[in-house]
């Protein structure tokens, strides 16, 4: 990766987990502070602690991110270290579904008239579940480059042996 790109993405992981921080810091405040314009609608108490806890799965995955990224910087990371954070980013997205699931089960008694905003509701919770598969997949081929690279450190090591 250039230097270019490493430093667009971090900036782009920094704008992004300010703007988490600032959603959170906002919802902290609204509970806190009783000032709940909730007027029986949407039980918006349920909502916001999902909210935080949504912006809470995308810390994860940046952070998560992050370190991936210095990792490919300092070339490393084709070892066994990176999985922790890939785990991490799938365990972050699989969180970020199963809140979305709990926000499209608030939402659907309200939904009794139009059942279809629920229906799209869930796949669009189907379609986040769907982003933690492909990064699993992605997380078995940096398995097999991780092994890749393992056999190829043993064979060189066996030709320096030979030589």
């Amino acid at each position: 990766m250039g230097k270019l790109t490493v430093g667009a993405l971090r900036a782009v992981l920094v704008v992004v987990m300010a703007g988490t921080v600032f959603v959170q810091a906002g919802m902290v405040w609204t509970l806190v502070s009783g000032n709940d314009p909730e007027d029986g609608s949407l039980p918006l108490t349920p909502l916001r602690v999902i909210t935080i806890l949504g912006m809470m799965s995308v810390q994860v995955a940046l952070v998560c991110v992050w370190r991936l990224v210095t990792m490919v910087r300092r070339g490393t990371v084709f070892s066994h270290a990176a999985f922790r954070y890939v785990d991490g980013v799938i365990g972050a997205i699989v969180a970020a579904a199963l809140l979305w699931f709990a926000v499209t089960a608030i939402n659907a008694p309200g939904q009794r008239e139009d059942p279809g905003v629920t229906v799209i509701m869930g796949g669009v919770g189907l379609a986040i579940l769907g982003v933690a598969l492909i990064v699993l997949l992605l997380r078995m081929l940096l398995s097999q480059a991780v092994a890749r690279d393992v056999e190829a450190s043993q064979m060189q090591a066996e030709l320096d042996e030979v030589i």
